[in-house]
């Protein structure tokens, strides 16, 4: 039996899906295939590299740093949400916590990182062999949400965040051969997307990044479409959700240090369906 785990992300959500890799770190829990889109990526990436804790020191203290979000950040470098930072200067072999790439190389678990082609507006998956040491422009990618985070220029091409169009890559899952897979979605498990902070995007984007501002207007419906699926495809016994019954306040850019505990807790304790549903 194949076994697959996706972490979706949600900026600062992303908090729930590294309560749920740190207890599959203390069970010993491994999958054939990880699939990280956004935060989700990062969060796997840490998972993969066996940094029990790194994820949340992540949300806890460097998110909360000026470098990594703050309007200060918009007048120096022109985004609010510095990737460059996070996913550079925090994570290179020099840095003060880095992320150990070669335990991440060694893991034999497939991991595929969701990103957007700025040019088509189509997903674009890199796998772990298209990192290198001290250069994870594909993790600051997928994490890139327009406006908020520059894109990333990978091989002549730039790259948005992985949640724009395959938000909840499940089909991807199957498509590679999993049995059964695990989707920590960061959010209410019913919860639908509305399009409002969106359409605000999209005009800010436009005239720069036209394809993506048109993709970020179909985003919403695109999620809820791709939760519906997750949901027949939850009664059908071969995916488990993970989803947070309470956020906590806790918003894409939160700063609130009390409440991401309070996330986290709850996604290490969710994890423990995992074990019984990998084991029917």
């Amino acid at each position: 039996m194949k076994t697959g785990i996706i972490d979706i992300g949600g900026g600062f959500r992303g908090i729930y899906g590294a309560g749920v890799l740190d207890y599959c770190m203390d069970e010993n829990i491994s999958f054939d295939l990880a699939i990280g889109i956004s935060a989700g990526s990062a969060n796997i990436a840490n998972y993969l590299a066996g940094q029990r804790g790194r994820s949340f020191i992540y949300y806890t203290d460097y998110a909360l740093r000026k470098e990594s979000v703050s309007k200060r950040n918009l007048i120096r470098k022109g985004c609010i949400l510095d990737v460059e930072y996070i996913y550079g200067t925090l994570c290179n072999s020099t840095s003060e916590n880095p992320l150990n790439f070669e335990n991440l190389q060694k893991n034999p678990t497939e991991f595929l990182i969701g990103t957007t082609v700025n040019s088509t507006g189509e997903p674009y998956y890199f796998s772990k062999k298209d990192l290198h040491q001290d250069d994870y422009r594909i993790l600051m990618a997928s994490s890139a949400i327009p406006f908020l985070s520059k894109p990333q220029l990978i091989d002549g091409e730039y790259y948005f965040d992985g949640g724009i169009i395959d938000c909840i890559p499940i089909d991807k899952a199957f498509e590679l051969g999993c049995d059964k897979v695990i989707v920590i979605l960061n959010f209410p498990h019913d919860e639908l997307k509305d399009s409002k902070n969106d359409i605000k995007i999209a005009k800010r984007v436009r005239k720069k990044y036209p394809v993506i501002a048109d993709k970020m207007l179909i985003k919403a419906g695109l999620y809820n479409d791709a939760l519906h699926k997750l949901h027949e495809a939850e009664k059908k016994g071969n995916v488990l959700v993970l989803s947070a019954a309470d956020m906590f306040g806790v918003t894409t850019v939160s700063k609130d240090k009390e409440a991401m505990k309070k996330l986290y807790d709850s996604g290490y304790s969710d994890a423990g369906k995992i074990k019984s549903f990998i084991e029917k």
